[in-house]
């Protein structure tokens, strides 16, 4: 029997996975371990751009909650249907359980379109996201979608329970995982909605992310966010914002890697693919007041901050991106007539733009540096980009 870990990242409890393990069960720590603190790239001392937010993270943005279900058993050869599994589920709930039948503004785009993302086609058309963002492996993304939709109508409210055309997206984890043996379940899927939570939340091999590879180093998830202001002179008191970025990060080939601005990958040899072979998946959110066409325009910049990182979004990278803001509540009802909104102009944007830019190319890091070398499938192993050798070029380079 396959057996299954469901890991609720939350601040009682913390749960750790032994990711190179003979045993066929996920050993857990006895909460709550505050020494097992994660280690992030600025606990390196490597240094970015912008001012982070409180947790750097999208759960900065008030609101926005996050959730895993991480699927990880047995060892060797691969049986298909049997295992090893190394993969799971992350869920993103743009306003929270509290309010998940109020639409938010948002906007979608493809920087390379060998991947999926369901539901676009209607983010597109109507400007709004309706629902949670779901992301997990490629083979998963058919239960995926149905299990939102039945999610859904188990809330028994607001228009989706009579239609839905969630947002869905993946990338592949079949170098570590039995891929072919579709060991997400609709209970998965349900188990990352429900467990979703504000405040930190955990990076690296968890949730979707669980069986991913960036840049030939164990990869993953990762977040980050920027605090950024506004002001329309000088002299005028600024408006601050949030601006969050999560992304499943599964990309790259080593020599490319570069962390800021130090080309990392070359002074670190190591081949897992013979080519590119992965994608990535990113969510940004922000408190600022942005339209549709606007919160696209956010969406593209996530680009730039993988661009940062060295990746090239090679010819088999699914590379897909939504944005949404969770400023403008309650202006999707047909319940009246019109409704009023807020907007930053156009000629403001630049810091959101410079935001989305750092987190984005944080967030990556942060899923290469908090995590754990992994062994899946076939003893398939994958290192993770060890923390000593980092620091050591780092301190070179300076």
């Amino acid at each position: 029997m396959l057996l299954k870990s469901r890991i609720i990242p939350t601040l009682a409890v913390l749960l750790v996975i032994v990711l190179d393990s003979s045993a066929r069960e996920p050993i857990k720590s006895s909460p709550p371990t505050i020494q097992s603190k994660a280690v992030r790239a600025r606990d390196l001392g490597i240094l970015f751009e912008g001012t982070p937010g409180k947790l750097n993270a999208i759960t900065d943005i008030p609101g926005v909650e996050v959730g895993y279900t991480t699927l990880i058993s047995g060892e060797g050869k691969l049986e298909v249907g049997k295992g090893p599994v190394r993969t799971g589920v992350t869920a993103i709930l743009p306003r929270g359980h509290a309010s998940f039948n109020d639409p938010v503004y948002a906007g979608f785009f493809s920087l390379n379109g060998n991947g999926e993302m369901t539901g676009t086609a209607w983010v597109e058309e109507s400007g709004f996201l309706e629902g949670p963002v779901v992301i997990t492996n490629t083979h998963s993304v058919g239960v995926a979608r149905d299990a939102v939709i039945a999610w859904r109508v188990k809330q028994g409210t607001g228009s989706q329970t009579s239609w839905s055309l969630p947002v869905v997206a993946e990338t592949w984890d079949g170098w570590l995982n039995d891929i072919n043996g579709f060991h997400v379940t609709a209970e998965d899927v349900w188990h990352a909605l429900d467990s979703a939570h504000g405040g930190p939340i955990e990076e690296g091999s968890v949730g979707g992310g669980t069986g991913m590879i960036c840049y030939e180093f164990k990869g993953g998830n990762g977040t980050a966010s920027r605090r950024i202001e506004i002001r329309v002179s000088k002299d005028a008191p600024p408006r601050s914002f949030i601006v969050g970025v999560f992304l499943q990060a599964n990309f790259g080939r080593r020599p490319q890697l570069t962390i800021a601005g130090v080309p990392i990958g070359q002074k670190i040899p190591g081949q897992v693919y013979k080519e590119e072979n992965g994608s990535c998946i990113a969510v940004v959110a922000t408190d600022a007041p942005l339209l549709p066409t606007q919160l696209k325009r956010l969406a593209r910049r996530v680009s730039l901050g993988l661009a940062r990182t060295g990746t090239i979004s090679g010819n088999g990278s699914g590379d897909l991106f939504i944005a949404f803001s969770t400023a403008n509540p309650n202006v999707a009802g047909a319940d009246q007539i019109t409704h009023d909104v807020q907007t930053i102009p156009n000629d403001l944007m630049d810091p959101l733009f410079a935001g989305v830019v750092q987190a984005t190319e944080e967030a990556v890091v942060n899923a290469l540096i908090d995590n754990r070398s992994m062994t899946g499938r076939d003893n398939h192993r994958v290192e993770a980009l060890p923390h000593d050798r980092l620091r050591e070029i780092m301190k070179r380079s300076r």
